[in-house]
């Protein structure tokens, strides 16, 4: 019996395999007859993706946009959505050119199409992949119904730089917590079995490749300089596991790499993501970076840039025209091989394909649909619930958080006004006028009489005129809420500090609130790790909430008031001040660590100490967590085997709560220097009061792996430290090794 069913299994093996080889086959049919039939420009525009100015207006259509779709020279569109809108430019490309190859239309849905989640670092302070997934999703959903079907994201660069302002779009400094957030935000956009034939799936794009996340001084665009091993065991981890979940499309990144801008690397593009990484998908250019290269020194024109961007592996040119003015004459002048720029088409085709364009070119353009999905109840309720799981309780002395319904609370700060700033940076098409601010759901809350407001000052500037009426309408006020941070403008791309300080005068404001002895809780808004130091003195409550989207307002009020009790975990470093940046969890030892007896010559500050005002994993919660010892079911790791470490954890405290619990290894002794921890597995359990939970993490060899000295990817046996805890500073610890084989 067996026997025959062994027989069975493998001929259902052989059929699986072989439908999906002649599927495979298939589809390179498809995109060859249509191939076949392309002139050189028509090749041509396939590879060019121009921006119409659909993202200002909604309706007007770029000057000679038309004639260019109608011509087949320009075969992808961005900045263009709204069924009407983009069934207009599409009914053009399949009705009116010669080919009738339908378009892409691509956008920057970063966190949210209409209904806007969390910025991506506050989503990563959940620590929740089912939510983050759903975010991404609901994302999709709502693009899809609005007539897109590719959007530019997610973006995974990690980074260790709060100065550059786009860490706002990524999920932080740690690349394993980074590579599962990336793998779930592909899932949701593209759906968990990658099918795009699916018209409420989108194409995802991975950005920016690779390693834009390490900009020298933190100045957005800028020089990336970093050893090959650090590349590879930090920066890359994300981009492949993006890949690996199926990702069909990315995006260089403007920065250099090892003295070669991303654009034109053939290492990255072809070496690395398609012959190492497996990449079959599309390679699109960031905005105009291909023009870029006579900048960065390496082309001494546009038409040398875009041949070295073709050669590298560059499939397409967003916004630049360096495709279409310039590869038909280097083809004709001999200068260029046709069968790239026909590879590149393939691969643009093939996509099209799957997002089952050329069966309906329209599938993405149903008005009905478009007006059911956006702003639909259900996506909204996930937008509050990702927004909550989002927020850090940072700080909560004498318990003045959860707020008691009935107090009367002095709201104070231009921030809780502001329905625009919950929305960040890359809001897509998030409309602030269809939300309420933080002001008026606490005032819907807690009742308008028991809620007073005063601007105080704002964001930015040095006008302490409002200061006189802040502390009259904090007087009134059993407590005070002050809601300050940076201005929405203040974080994403092209808006890198010199300065992590809140801006403005609004410290000064809290000091002088302070003054009035009255329990005070600072809300933040912002889009980077801050250097907190003089609030962190003077607020007895602080609560990070990012910018928390569409339901941002709402999800705020619920967490002060005790609806949802905070659990989110910082995914990046706050430092203590400027001068400690860039300062991360997994850095390593010196020679002369900070823990040696001598008083003066080992690595240290004079003015500050090493370590940072909150570290990477913290988050408090209403309640509170006991941790027990480590248990192992070994103190050995065998080169095939696996080790189980058990931990129980009790909420000690009055109020149910979630626990982002959280497990760090170290490798005491490599053939290169390790990191004093290494985040390897995380588990977000819930507690009710009172109750414990053991949870249990698995260790493996292949967990242990890094670039070894001859930069060959492996273990190596040794002796390792296991830590267990709520954030990355404060663990139980134990120890086991491995053999040697």
């Amino acid at each position: 019996m067996k026997k025959y069913i062994l027989i069975l299994l493998s001929i259902i093996l052989i059929f699986s395999c072989t439908k999906k080889i002649s599927t495979k086959v298939q589809l390179n049919q498809k995109v060859d007859s249509v191939l076949n039939l392309m002139t050189i420009d028509e090749k041509i525009g396939q590879m060019v993706l121009y921006a119409s100015d659909g993202d200002v207006t909604g309706s007007k259509i770029k000057s000679g946009l038309v004639e260019d779709i109608r011509n087949g020279n320009c075969g992808n569109i961005l900045n263009a959505y709204s069924v009407a809108y983009t069934r207009k430019l599409q009914k053009i490309a399949v009705e009116e050119s010669r080919l009738k190859i339908p378009l892409l239309f691509g956008y920057d849905v970063i966190h949210g199409h209409k209904t806007i989640f969390p910025i991506s670092l506050g989503e990563s302070a959940s620590w929740d992949m089912e939510a983050i997934e759903k975010g991404a999703r609901v994302a999709a959903i709502e693009a899809a119904a609005s007539g897109l079907n590719w959007t530019f994201a997610p973006m995974v660069d990690v980074s260790v730089e709060p100065r550059w302002g786009r860490v706002s779009e990524g999920a932080g400094e740690d690349p394993f917590l980074g590579a599962k957030i990336a793998a779930a935000r592909v899932r949701g956009f593209q759906g968990k079995d990658n099918n795009l034939a699916d018209s409420l799936t989108i194409l995802a794009c991975v950005k920016h490749f690779a390693a834009y996340g390490a900009p020298q001084a933190g100045r957005d665009y800028n020089t990336v300089d970093m050893s090959h091993r650090v590349f590879l065991d930090t920066y890359l981890p994300p981009y492949k596991a993006a890949i690996e979940a199926g990702a069909m499309s990315v995006m260089t990144s403007f920065n250099e790499l090892d003295g070669i801008p991303s654009t034109a690397n053939k290492y990255l593009l072809t070496d690395l993501l398609r012959s190492e990484m497996g990449f079959k998908g599309l390679v699109v250019t960031d905005y105009t970076s291909i023009n870029e290269m006579v900048n960065h020194g390496v082309a001494a024109n546009e038409a040398q840039a875009g041949l070295m961007a073709i050669k590298a592996g560059v499939d397409m040119d967003m916004q630049g025209e360096v495709y279409f003015k310039y590869l038909k004459k280097q083809v004709e002048d001999g200068m260029l091989d046709e069968k790239l720029i026909d590879d590149a088409v393939r691969r643009v085709l093939r996509v099209k394909f799957l997002l089952g364009l050329f069966d309906d070119p329209y599938r993405y353009c149903n008005e009905a649909r478009e007006k059911r999905l956006i702003y639909a109840p259900e996506h909204l309720e996930a937008a509050l619930d990702v927004a909550k799981k989002s927020m850090v309780l940072l700080k909560n002395d004498n318990q003045v958080l959860p707020l008691k319904k009935g107090e009367k609370i002095a709201v104070i700060g231009e921030l809780a006004a502001s329905t625009r700033d919950l929305l960040g940076s890359w809001k897509a098409a998030g409309d602030w006028d269809f939300m309420k601010s933080t002001l008026e759901e606490i005032k819907a809350f807690n009742g308008d009489k028991n809620v007073f407001f005063a601007e105080g000052c704002k964001t930015s500037g040095d006008d302490r005129s409002g200061f006189s009426l802040a502390l009259s309408t904090a007087r009134k006020a059993d407590k005070i809420v002050l809601v300050i941070g940076e201005n929405w403008e203040w974080s994403g791309e092209a808006a890198s500090r010199t300065s992590i300080q809140i801006p403005g005068v609004q410290t000064e404001l809290l000091e002088k609130l302070k003054a009035l002895n009255k329990p005070i809780v600072v809300v933040l808004m912002n889009g980077r790790p801050l250097d907190l130091s003089r609030e962190n003195q003077l607020a007895d409550a602080m609560l990070e909430t990012w910018y928390a989207g569409t339901m941002g307002g709402k999800a705020i009020t619920q967490v002060l008031y005790g609806e949802y009790n905070p659990s989110g975990k910082l995914t990046m470093t706050f430092p203590v001040n400027l001068g400690q940046v860039p300062i991360y969890y997994y850095a390593k030892n010196t020679g002369r660590p900070i823990y040696l007896e001598n008083p003066k010559y080992k690595s240290r500050y004079i003015d500050a100490p090493n370590d940072p005002l909150f570290p990477f994993g913290y988050g408090l919660s209403y309640t509170t967590f006991e941790y027990s010892d480590i248990q192992l079911s070994a103190n050995e790791l065998k080169p095939d085997g696996e080790l189980k470490a058990n931990v129980t954890v009790k909420n000690t405290g009055k109020y149910d709560g979630e626990e982002v619990v959280q497990m760090y290894v170290r490798d005491l002794v490599g053939s290169v220097t390790r990191p004093v921890k290494e985040l390897k597995g995380f588990e977000k359990i819930t507690l009710k009061a009172g109750e414990s939970k053991t949870v249990s993490f698995s260790i493996t060899p292949d967990m242990l792996a890094f670039h070894r000295l001859d930069m060959s990817y492996g273990t190596e046996p040794g002796d390792y430290k296991l830590f267990i805890g709520g954030n990355s500073r404060d663990v139980k610890e134990t120890t086991f090794t491995t053999p040697n084989p």
